[in-house]
């Protein structure tokens, strides 16, 4: 039977993330009939021997905007689910997902940050917001979209940084409509931990600023990436 809702994973040495995500996606499953395909950048496959045998592993060119797609070309569920290897999704969330697809054709949480710490709380009220005021959610909201408009905008762009907020674009100017849930996914604390909740989030900033004014993906991602965390993306 075909499964109406195919969860996409990019990782890049998530070996030890990976299985709890695995585990999490199976205890809030529900009726919602789904598979799941991990995307491994790592031309090694490092990741992927950490999977159970029930789940569906490939190696793509390494960049999430490339590594989805890849995911995407794999199944032909109507509805993809891009979920981040440090992203938890609430129970509800694919009985949420079904609902919010049978009104519109994009959809993506509003973010929470796993941490009691104060400043990382308010960061996500604040990000939550700004994807509210913008319609332009972030990848790490757990964008969920369906086949056909995914077909039809061309998926995600090919470029090291920003392919969230590219796709976003693309379909706002396509003037389709983006539903944002409120129920939040929880992500991990771990990159503002590591560099520094200050210089992380105004770094970030920065960036999509830069991005909007029209400097080049490619050169934002020589300044982005991180040296001790090789994986793409960008966080809130």
């Amino acid at each position: 039977m075909q499964p109406e809702l195919a969860i996409v994973i990019p990782v890049l040495y998530e070996g030890a993330n990976i299985l709890p995500l695995v585990n999490h996606l199976s205890t809030i499953a529900g009726e919602v009939t789904c598979e799941v395909i991990v995307v491994d950048g790592d031309p090694e496959g490092s990741t992927l021997q950490y999977l159970p045998p029930n789940i569906q592993g490939i190696i793509a060119p390494a960049g999430r905007g490339s590594q989805m797609n890849a995911g995407a070309k794999l199944t032909q569920a109507p509805t993809l689910l891009f979920l981040h290897a440090d992203t938890r999704l609430p129970q509800t969330a694919l009985s949420q997902i079904r609902r919010t697809m049978a009104q519109v054709s994009v959809g993506a949480f509003d973010l929470g940050i796993d941490s009691p710490k104060a400043s990382l709380q308010w960061i996500s009220r604040v990000s939550s917001l700004r994807s509210r005021l913008t319609r332009i959610p972030y990848g790490d909201q757990a964008i969920f979209i369906d086949r056909a408009t995914f077909k039809q905008v061309g998926g995600f762009p090919n470029i090291p940084i920003m392919e969230d907020v590219a796709l976003m674009q693309q379909l706002k100017q396509q003037r389709i409509p983006i539903r944002i849930v409120r129920d939040r996914v929880l992500v991990s604390p771990r990159r503002w931990e590591q560099e520094g909740i200050l210089r992380c989030t105004l770094r970030n900033w920065l960036l999509l600023g830069l991005y909007t004014l029209g400097v080049s993906p490619h050169r934002l991602w020589r300044w982005y990436r991180p040296p001790s965390l090789p994986q793409s993306g960008l966080k809130n």
